[in-house]
């Protein structure tokens, strides 16, 4: 398969094939990163491991007729994706408050938001992927209202589908980022990746921590974490 790099983010690449339209390949990285890329080390396996959760859940919710790039895996550490138009918002979707909400907030750890909590962050390394608003969002003529709003019933959407899909694995859904793009006809679809770096995620007996928080905070490998994670969500 030849292909040409087109863009490297902190934990993935994504290549155009050479041939083949409307195509490209994403490519999942070893590479851990947190706090906005001040501690990173490389971890043997874990991009093989996203790559396989991501699809995994891609293909779930395709099933439950939620729209993705995904196309298909492709290897170990790699999927067939669509070529979106990334839109510059990330989008947090919280059902239990853990992370800024309690550092930031005051929320106790671990208790039960009363509904889904959505939040918004400006996709921009340079500015830290800040929390912004609506209103931000639409002076900077990111997206227009209609949009935000098909983003907004996107993610509860998918928040209903993978808490269950979790619980039935005995996970919890404690949070989780979504991003979004525009397809080649306009449409608003599932970008990135799902996986436990981008959800966190806790054992619904024990509680314990089953996502990159074990790395953010030095609790545990999370190379062993995520293939924990994989073992529940293949049975």
């Amino acid at each position: 398969m030849e292909k040409k790099l087109i863009y490297e983010g902190k934990a993935k690449c994504i290549y155009e094939i050479i041939g083949r339209e409307n195509i490209y390949l994403q490519e999942f990285k070893d590479d851990a990163t947190a706090f906005n890329g001040e501690k990173k080390q490389s971890v043997a396996g874990k991009g093989a491991l996203n790559n396989s959760i991501s699809a995994i859940l891609f293909e779930y919710l395709r099933s439950k007729g939620v729209n993705s790039h995904f196309i298909e895996r492709v290897s170990d550490t790699g999927m067939l994706v669509r070529p979106l138009k990334i839109i510059k918002v990330e989008v947090v979707c919280r059902n239990i408050a853990a992370g800024s909400l309690v550092r930031k907030f005051g929320f106790s750890e671990a208790a039960e938001l009363s509904k889904p909590l959505i939040e918004y962050y400006y996709k921009s390394d340079e500015f830290g992927d800040p929390l912004f608003t609506l209103a931000h969002i639409e002076e900077m003529k990111i997206a227009n209202v209609n949009e935000m709003k098909k983003i907004d019933a996107v993610t509860l959407e998918v928040n209903l589908h993978l808490k269950k899909f979790f619980s039935d694995h005995g996970i919890k859904l404690v949070d989780f980022k979504l991003e979004f793009g525009y397809d080649s006809n306009g449409e608003i679809v599932l970008a990135d990746e799902i996986s436990p770096d981008t959800c966190r995620l806790w054992d619904l007996e024990s509680g314990k921590k089953l996502d990159k928080d074990n790395f953010r905070f030095g609790l545990g490998n999370i190379a062993e974490t995520y293939v924990e994670i994989l073992d529940k969500i293949r049975k």
